[in-house]
């Protein structure tokens, strides 16, 4: 499970780290609002612990943008600011929990698992960003800065692959297994020719380019 913490504060930021990582949660730590907003849009998160007060976007205003832009990624807002009309801004604003500091470690992991279980059962995802290309998993239909992108079906797989695992490094075993089903390598250069045509038409164009080779390890999605 993939956690966002956004928090200012270097040491609490470390420790919630550490604590986190310790119970098995994979973690990426932004320093301020804007850094998480643009983490945010790199990415694929189950949850997002967020900070109220920070410098250069603060909570409130962060998670008000994320729902603009509709991302639905559950928000954990945790904060000094405890006062009942504190909670209630937050909330409003599109958090789904509010715990605020100080906090015990144990309900921090029990109220992230439960962010994280509501959204496994509740509405399905059907839109995924990264950076400025979307995909519509309904429509079937795939943008970047507005203009619309013709995939062939088997590259609409890879791609909507590569947008769930945005900023990690994919190695072509787990291409052949998610998007092929091959459970072995058949020796081909089947990965190789689709990601070349799918960079052709996300990237062709546009002054950055997105799908990235990794040397002897795969590929990677940066927004």
């Amino acid at each position: 499970m993939r956690i966002l913490i956004v928090e200012d504060d270097l040491e609490a930021a470390e420790a919630m780290e550490r604590g986190l990582s310790e119970a098995g949660f994979e973690c990426v730590r932004a320093a301020d609002g804007q850094a998480g907003l643009e983490a945010s849009r790199a990415g694929v998160f189950n949850v997002m612990i967020v900070d109220r007060m920070m410098p250069r976007m603060d909570g409130v205003e962060l998670v008000e943008t994320l729902r603009r832009e509709g991302n639905a990624t559950p928000v954990l807002f945790l904060s000094a600011l405890g006062e009942v009309g504190d909670r209630v801004t937050g909330l409003q604003a599109g958090a789904d929990d509010y715990l605020v500091k100080p906090y015990a470690f144990v309900e921090l992991i029990a109220r992230v698992e439960a962010l994280a279980r509501r959204r496994e059962t509740g509405s399905v995802q059907t839109l995924l960003r990264v950076g400025d290309l979307e995909m519509d998993l309904i429509g079937r239909t795939v943008r970047r800065q507005g203009q619309d992108i013709d995939l062939q079906p088997r590259e609409f797989q890879l791609l909507e692959f590569l947008m769930r695992h945005a900023g990690q490094s994919v190695t072509r075993t787990m291409l052949l297994e998610k998007v092929w089903e091959y459970h072995f390598d058949p020796q081909t250069n089947v990965i190789d020719v689709h990601v070349s045509r799918l960079r052709s038409k996300i990237d062709k164009g546009f002054d950055k380019a997105m799908l990235q080779t990794v040397r002897g390890a795969g590929y990677r999605l940066e927004a």
